[in-house]
């Protein structure tokens, strides 16, 4: 069963079928026209709309004031961006790649998430840093990281990964209004651009006018009562078509998408594995150190009887991602891994 979430602060009557990346667009557009001080800026954000179709067609719309193509210098435009926000402004910051978070860790570790503490809580930061994540396509070890857990392992920020049309819309306009520093991480292979593989998830519903996703909420997006999934962004995906498989072979896998890394929300995963008693955790970034650890730990650390068997983990090995395609699919946490996971938890 699938679970439908509601949307809050709606206030459109309809909905319409759009793509994640069509989704993220009209929530920046709406946010727009609304308040006039968030505007855009990056690398390729302008005419050409994006690597990935974020920004499409919104500099035609706002002008170049407003949705601002930025020379290739991280650094810099992100600390544009760190004290626009602390004047007052509310900038949405595209980093290309989160593979590129080195080249800027500064701006944003020392600066973006920590002004606010060290202010003593006076000065806000009211900022949105976008960035792609993802393997699956032949980009290389240095384009392919997810790296959201080690922006969730530094204090300070928000950290949201939508993995659907709704939820990226609803995020995007959660993020833009919150008055802390949100790190939004969008998957490439969710956001149903024709240059990609197929996806057929990576388009949906999506209700007309604005209305939020609250961060910090996961989703039940099917549940069950054999074992539960714990995921995010493109391995929800994944997950359902392995729940999908499984349920034709008598396991019922209930299967959990975070949205939100920073704050996570630990009662829904409790909760569920508390019935299930059998936990599979699923993360494209790497194993050690990172969301398998935590979202593990989250059980052990309340209950550790709930448990009916060892917690699986299906993520990226330690090692950067290949280029080779057959090479890559090999260490991505995709459906055939995570079928495997499932068997082992119900049958121990």
């Amino acid at each position: 069963m699938t679970i439908t979430e509601t949307p809050t602060q709606e206030t459109g009557h309809g909905s319409h079928r759009l793509t994640t990346a069509k989704a993220m667009v009209e929530a920046i557009e709406l946010e727009m026209e609304r308040d006039p001080s968030v505007f855009y800026l990056g690398e390729d954000v302008g005419p050409y709309g994006g690597i990935f179709s974020s920004t499409a067609g919104l500099q035609e719309r706002f002008g170049k004031d407003r949705v601002i193509d930025t020379p290739i210098s991280e650094s810099a435009f992100i600390g544009l961006a760190i004290g626009a926000a602390v004047e007052g402004m509310r900038p949405i910051a595209e980093l290309m790649f989160a593979d590129f978070m080195g080249v800027c860790l500064d701006q944003i570790y020392n600066h973006m998430a920590k002004i606010h503490f060290e202010s003593g809580g006076n000065v806000k930061v009211p900022m949105v840093l976008t960035t792609a994540v993802g393997g699956g396509y032949s980009d290389g070890a240095q384009h392919s990281q997810c790296l959201w857990g080690t922006f969730a392992h530094l204090p300070g920020m928000k950290v949201v990964v939508p993995s659907n049309p709704y939820d990226a819309k609803g995020l995007m306009i959660s993020a833009i209004r919150d008055d802390n520093p949100v790190v939004y991480m969008f998957h490439k292979g969710v956001m149903g651009l024709p240059w990609m593989v197929k996806n057929p998830r990576a388009t949906g519903d999506v209700p007309d006018g604005p209305y939020s996703v609250p961060i910090g909420e996961a989703a039940v997006v099917r549940e069950g009562s054999d074992a539960t999934v714990v995921t995010l962004s493109l391995s929800v995906h994944h997950a359902l078509d392995a729940a999908e498989s499984l349920a034709g072979q008598g396991i019922d896998a209930e299967v959990i998408d975070l949205r939100s890394l920073v704050p996570l929300d630990r009662e829904t995963i409790l909760r569920s594995v508390s019935k299930t008693g059998r936990l599979v955790v699923v993360d494209e970034d790497y194993q050690s150190f990172g969301l398998s650890g935590e979202v593990s730990a989250t059980i052990t650390d309340v209950d550790p009887s709930m448990l009916r068997s060892p917690v699986a983990r299906v993520c990226n090995p330690d090692t950067p991602v290949p280029y080779a395609h057959a090479l890559e699919y090999a260490v991505l946490p995709r459906q055939d891994r995570i079928e495997a996971a499932i068997h082992r938890v119900v049958r121990a």
